[in-house]
């Protein structure tokens, strides 16, 4: 009995392996690649923007790349806890953007880690790229502020945005991440119908291991 439990423990743990090889290999060095690529090149950008603009268009870009953050976090959370079988319905009847929603709850793993890690990341990149330049310019304009002080309780109210609003944002995607899925859905056939633009391509479904390939 035991040997049959170290078998099929041993089974396990193969077909894991297999898996991960096959199916996680190539989705985490392209997303590592493509987001050392992002990371650099916004960063760049976002600096060299944010030191040629005033404190208040300045402070106005930090909220906003905090919030982007916070909404992309809130559709990673909707896509990887939608359900796929109202869409499939809605499929048959050939509504806008069904196809799409389906696509993206079978690519959940990929898309939730975009959305999350990715975006995530890289929105805090550029928030802490923009608090320091919000920073030197208010040091250059107040000769007598404790810039310490004050980039410590700048950091304070850009963490506890972000966190307040992630927070916010999942109890939201977790009620109602159908009409999220849908709604991002309908953009994507939107910018596939008009745009030719296909962010999200049909990706081939592979066999399921254990099974031999036969024809």
């Amino acid at each position: 009995m035991n040997l049959k439990e170290n078998d099929r423990k041993n089974n396990r743990i193969i077909r894991f392996i297999k898996n991960f090889k096959r199916y996680n290999t190539k989705w985490v060095i392209n997303i590592t690649i493509l987001t050392f690529g992002l990371a650099i090149a916004i960063s760049f950008i976002s600096e060299a923007l944010l030191r040629n603009v005033s404190i208040y268009i300045a402070f106005v870009v930090l909220i906003v790349i905090v919030f982007i953050g916070i909404l992309f976090d809130l559709i990673g959370i909707a896509v990887a806890t939608a359900k796929e079988k109202p869409f499939n319905a809605m499929a048959s009847k050939k509504i806008h953007g069904a196809r799409y929603a389906i696509k993206l709850i079978k690519n959940a793993g990929p898309v939730s880690n975009f959305c999350n890690d990715v975006i995530g990341d890289i929105a805090g990149i550029i928030s802490g790229a923009a608090g320091a330049i919000i920073l030197i310019q208010i040091s250059e304009i107040y000769d007598n502020i404790n810039t310490a002080v004050f980039s410590i309780i700048l950091s304070g109210i850009v963490a506890a945005i972000t966190v307040g609003g992630k927070a916010l944002g999942k109890e939201i995607a977790l009620r109602n991440s159908k009409e999220i899925v849908f709604f991002v859905a309908k953009i994507l056939f939107w910018l596939n119908a008009k745009l030719r633009i296909d962010i999200l391509p049909e990706i081939k479904r592979k066999q399921k291991f254990g099974k031999d390939k036969r024809k």
